[in-house]
């Protein structure tokens, strides 16, 4: 029986690793620059998957915004100033609050989304 934990021990390792790094998850696909992005095609995805667990309808965690409507994100946007907390390199300003950075193609994302005019 004693030689059973350290058989079960390394089977959890052994299964528990992942050969997958943040550059396998990232989609390196360029913007097309002839797409306008919108929120509803783009940008609520990326809110959805990466926001909404805290700024939710009720926001938690300490959280005061709520991003689940087009009209809050919006307003974040323009002022709150959401696309320097996402893009931010300081880990105490950072969105999401103790996560990791989204991935710049996102970042770039939402970027485009505002210089295309915030659309719907």
């Amino acid at each position: 029986m004693k030689n059973v934990f350290p058989l079960l021990l390394l089977m959890v390792c052994i299964l528990s690793c992942t050969n997958a790094s943040e550059e396998d998850l990232i989609d390196h696909t360029p913007i097309d620059e002839s797409e306008t992005i919108t929120y509803n095609n783009h940008i609520k995805t990326i809110i959805d998957s990466n926001c909404i667990s805290c700024h939710g309808a009720p926001p938690i965690n300490g959280t005061s915004l709520s991003l689940t409507t087009y009209p809050q994100v919006k307003s974040a946007v323009e002022n709150n100033n959401l696309i320097g907390r996402i893009s931010s390199q300081d880990p105490s300003f950072l969105m999401p609050l103790g996560g990791q950075r989204l991935p710049q193609n996102l970042i770039d994302l939402v970027i485009a989304w505002e210089d295309d005019g915030l659309i719907e």
